[in-house]
């Protein structure tokens, strides 16, 4: 028969830290700062403007190919509308987020994060909202494409690593 220690944990039965007491915690070793060096050539540091510079060419390319494929300047003008739905507010997310006010710790960096990703979101909302006004001959289609498209870019990203992460 089982019984209960004071703290909540049952005699015989394994505790959740068993799996932190394993042989491979203990053959923990450090990094030396030359490792870590080499870590970090093989491994760098996302650019997040050039992520947004990505975001801009492939906004434009398909608010050219709407163009080129309907003949419709004003498609155009609404898949350029939809990608710059995504483009203006990560902008203004990456450079809230590279403003020295956002990096003094590490709490600020996450409330920074938190604050300029719901103000990235607001305006974005507030930018699709807004469209039926500004975007003469509004197509709904083209914009929720040029929308889709230019945001999938963050997943390119990841494919294209050498392009998106500089070596310095």
């Amino acid at each position: 028969m089982k019984t209960a220690l004071e703290n909540g944990q049952v005699l015989g039965a394994p505790s959740p830290y068993d799996a932190y007491d394993s042989a491979d915690t203990q053959d923990f070793k450090p990094l030396t700062a030359e490792e870590v060096q080499k870590l970090r050539l093989q491994q760098p540091l996302l650019s997040i403007w050039r992520v947004v510079l990505a975001q801009i060419v492939v906004g434009s390319a398909v608010a050219a190919l709407t163009w080129l494929f309907t003949g419709r300047v004003s498609a155009a003008w609404s898949a350029a509308y939809g990608g710059l739905a995504v483009v203006v507010p990560a902008a203004l997310f990456a450079r809230g987020l590279t403003s020295k006010a956002t990096t003094v710790n590490s709490g600020t960096a996450v409330f920074g994060f938190l604050l300029w990703e719901l103000v990235k979101i607001g305006l974005t909302i507030a930018m699709l909202y807004a469209a039926v006004w500004l975007v003469k001959d509004l197509s709904w289609p083209a914009m929720l494409v040029g929308l889709v498209v230019t945001m999938k870019v963050y997943w390119v990203v990841f494919a294209w690593r050498k392009v998106f992460h500089p070596v310095d």
